[in-house]
């Protein structure tokens, strides 16, 4: 299991509806794409950080090694408007409002991404997809992501202990030796993906599946003051910037 998964299914909120954490969570994410990158977006990051490691419980730790990959993407995505190509001061030269947008595009993705983080780490998967038929997504849609969801973890499993067993038989200490593995792990890993399919496919059959996965859904009632709560905390970071951002030189 993945770490975010982990701490998803031992979250405070885990027995939250997922619906009240969505609104929270794609709320904030809305506001973040939304509202001017300075002050909306830096209040909203401030928002949700706040929330995920006070009331949602998420160790800081765990935030960062998440939080960092789609930082990452933050960081590569706003590197190439400081430049410009083509013009007149040259073939590559620095853009004039370069730093701005690419400051303001920085703000608004990395903050964007905390209130998806927020979702995830206090919503475990498992959770989400077989509600997503009362919404009206189709049953054999979910059971394609519900089959994938479990096959991916069985092959990240296979592929550590492969891993494992190559560190042991000292494939990874000359770089030829490390390719080498890396090749014998792709190959492997591409023929147990399609054996545990056929195998979960065997097993399916062998339960009389008739199309649609069954699953037990936890019961959860939807909160109003969680929503409530929700609602006045994106309306007080709406209110907030359009004030500060009058204000503000």
């Amino acid at each position: 299991m993945l770490p975010i998964d982990a701490a998803a299914h031992s979250s405070r909120w885990r027995r939250r509806h997922p619906c009240e954490k969505a609104v929270l969570g794609f709320g904030l994410t809305l506001c973040a794409v939304c509202l001017p990158p300075w002050p909306g977006a830096v209040l909203v990051a401030a928002a949700t950080l706040a929330v995920l490691l006070g009331p949602a419980g998420v160790p800081g730790r765990q935030l960062w090694r998440a939080f960092r990959i789609p930082l990452g993407f933050c960081v590569t995505g706003a590197i190439p408007l400081l430049f410009e190509v083509g013009g007149a001061r040259g073939l590559v030269a620095l853009a004039p409002d370069g730093p701005v947008h690419a400051g303001e595009l920085l703000l608004r993705t990395s903050s964007a991404s905390l209130g998806v983080l927020l979702f995830a780490f206090t919503t475990p998967v498992s959770d989400l997809l077989p509600r997503l038929v009362r919404a009206g997504v189709p049953a054999p849609v979910v059971d394609v992501a519900l089959v994938m969801y479990r096959i991916s973890f069985l092959l990240l499993d296979s592929i550590s202990k492969i891993r494992q067993a190559q560190a042991a038989r000292l494939g990874l200490t000359t770089r030829a030796a490390t390719w080498r593995s890396l090749a014998g792990l792709g190959a492997t890993a591409f023929v147990r993906a399609f054996d545990r399919a056929q195998r979960l496919q065997t097993g399916l059959a062998g339960r009389g599946y008739d199309g649609t996965l069954r699953v037990l859904v936890p019961e959860a009632a939807v909160s109003g003051r969680f929503l409530a709560s929700t609602a006045g905390l994106l309306t007080g970071l709406v209110a907030l910037t359009l004030v500060l951002e009058r204000s503000l030189p």
